[in-house]
């Protein structure tokens, strides 16, 4: 896995969206936002793309790989 941070509580927070309302828009579990929060988890292009459009933040702005 590679490391990256990922800045997706910050973004999320900021909407005042729970784990819980995101995972929903985009069609994953909780705890799949959870460990990419805690960047235990690397994104599909596809989960990174839908996050990016429910958050309204660039991808590259969410997750940094390093």
């Amino acid at each position: 896995m590679s490391d990256f941070e990922c800045r997706l509580r910050k973004y999320r927070q900021l909407l005042e969206m729970t784990q819980e309302e995101l995972a929903q828009r985009v069609g994953v579990r909780r705890e799949t936002i959870m460990r990419l929060e805690k960047a235990q988890y690397n994104p599909s292009l596809k989960l990174a793309v839908d996050i990016s459009r429910v958050v309204d933040v660039p991808i590259e702005e969410i997750f940094i790989f390093k």
